[in-house]
């Protein structure tokens, strides 16, 4: 659907517009904070990678909208707390294929401010609790829900030429597992949630053009 949206705004917008921007494209590096919400592990303590490459789309002298293509990897970790069978060291790997849809606006070309949604499609997983790998936690198996459907918020800036500093920070709209929890006579459910902050550099191409094309405008 968020591709579909994209796809329809280039055809509604008119000519005169998308003409006179050239559209830019960029590969992205770097790596994300992670933890997830509701499974009693607690701070951005697991560390991944975000990689991949954006189309960005100008459709006036300040706004534009990117259509990136991640490999993106999420999770939580604790390490060990004590030193027996039952350390409560936690560790999930959550390795996803997303592609984020972003609205931007750049002031004074130097900072560009974004939100927008992603799609993330699970392609790998592993969860080890107390040092010991969970059979159970498959991809195709479950218990995590393939799909991940997150809000967006970042910021961009202009390090040197057309490398760009970008910070993003995202979160779950939907819960990626419901689990129960027993804690002494006590039982309770917990949705759980992604819950990233991320750090990027962005090599931008065709930047160039679209400042020359301004100026003969």
């Amino acid at each position: 659907p968020l591709i579909l949206i994209l796809f329809l705004f280039l055809l509604l917008s008119p000519r005169h517009v998308l003409k006179a921007q050239a559209i830019r494209g960029a590969v992205i590096a770097g790596g994300n904070l992670t933890q997830v919400d509701g499974d009693e592990v607690y701070g951005f303590h697991k560390v991944g990678w975000n990689a991949g490459a954006a189309a960005i789309i100008p459709f006036g002298p300040k706004w534009s909208v990117s259509l990136e293509n991640t490999f993106t990897q999420k999770g939580s970790y604790q390490s060990p707390q004590y030193n027996d069978s039952l350390s409560f060291e936690y560790k999930l790997r959550l390795n996803y294929v997303e592609v984020p849809v972003m609205l931007h606006f750049t002031d004074k070309e130097t900072v560009t401010f974004g939100a927008g949604f992603s799609w993330g499609r699970l392609v790998g997983i592993e969860e080890y609790e107390h040092g010991t790998k969970v059979e159970t936690t498959t991809l195709l198996g479950g218990p995590y829900d393939r799909n991940d459907w997150s809000i967006l918020a970042d910021v961009r800036f202009r390090l040197a030429g057309r490398f760009h500093f970008n910070a993003r920070y995202a979160y779950s709209l939907a819960s990626i597992r419901t689990r129960t929890y027993t804690v002494g006579n006590d039982v309770f459910n917990r949705d759980q949630f992604n819950n990233i902050v991320t750090f990027r550099v962005l090599y931008v191409f065709n930047e160039a053009i679209e400042k020359e094309s301004r100026r003969k405008q």
